[in-house]
Order: structure tokens, then C-alpha cells, then sequence
């Protein structure tokens, strides 16, 4: 199974690109800032991870969001390569985002405004989740 489940902060506005053709279909590329549930003295506190988004996900990224937006995604890991202008192979990790969708209100969006923060953390939702013990097919 191939799955992910991040909520996290656009670092930055999205990098937006149409496919040529009859029928052109966005591709929205960007990063979120995860927050680490936990984390070592020294280390940092996020991890930036690399997503692409498609169609009307894409569509919903370009219109939406911004840098600092809250969201929530729903996708797999997708690994890919390519030869860069110095003939070195370079190898890729992203997450292609099946579903994105808002993970915070209008409200408290405002309120945190262009910021990606650093305290501002997962870790009440993680910390209410149930444990692996609580599950029934543990």
C-alpha cells in the first residue's frame, strides 16, 4: 500500500504549469511544512516535503492557496528521475496529491496570515489519535 496523510503549510505560492494540447490540465507544484511530532535539541522543527498536485486539485492549489495556507492532502509517494545540463542522473521523491482540502478556518487563516510558522504544531491531532493497541486489527 502506497498512501500518505500530511497536514501541513505551503511554504511558498505554488508552481503552476499547463499541459499543451486539446485539453490542458494543470499541474500545481509546491511544499509543505510538516511539523515533527518529535524532534532532537539542534534539529529542525519541520520537514519540507516536495508535492504535485494534477487536474482539479491542481486548479483548487492555483486559486487557493498561498504561502502560509494550511492544508490538508491525501496522496501516494512517487518517485521519478531525470539527467540535469551536467549529464548527472537526478532522482526525485514527491507526493502526488490525490485529494487537498483546507485545515484550518477562514478565521484562524487570517489571523496567521504569511507566516509558515515554526511553534504552530500537529501535535494535538496526533496526540488524539488512537495508538496502534486502541486498533481492532492491530
Amino acid at each position: 500500500m502506497n498512501k500518505v496523510i500530511l497536514i501541513g503549510r505551503m511554504t511558498k505560492e505554488g508552481d503552476i504549469k499547463y499541459t499543451q494540447g486539446e485539453k490542458p490540465m494543470c499541474i500545481a507544484r509546491f511544499t509543505l511544512a510538516v511539523d515533527r511530532r518529535f524532534k532532537k535539541q539542534g534539529e529542525q522543527s519541520a520537514d519540507f516535503i516536495s508535492c504535485v498536485a494534477f487536474g482539479k486539485t491542481g486548479e483548487f492549489i492555483e486559486k487557493y492557496c498561498k504561502k502560509g495556507t494550511k492544508l490538508g492532502v491525501v496522496g501516494h509517494i512517487q518517485t521519478g528521475s531525470y539527467t540535469n545540463k551536467d549529464g548527472q542522473k537526478v532522482f526525485t521523491t514527491d507526493v502526488a496529491v490525490d485529494e487537498a482540502e483546507f485545515a484550518e478556518s477562514k478565521a484562524a487563516a487570517s489571523q496567521n496570515q504569511q507566516t509558515v510558522p515554526t511553534g504552530n504544531n500537529i501535535n494535538d491531532y496526533v496526540n488524539s489519535m488512537p495508538s496502534m493497541e486502541d486498533l481492532p486489527f492491530a
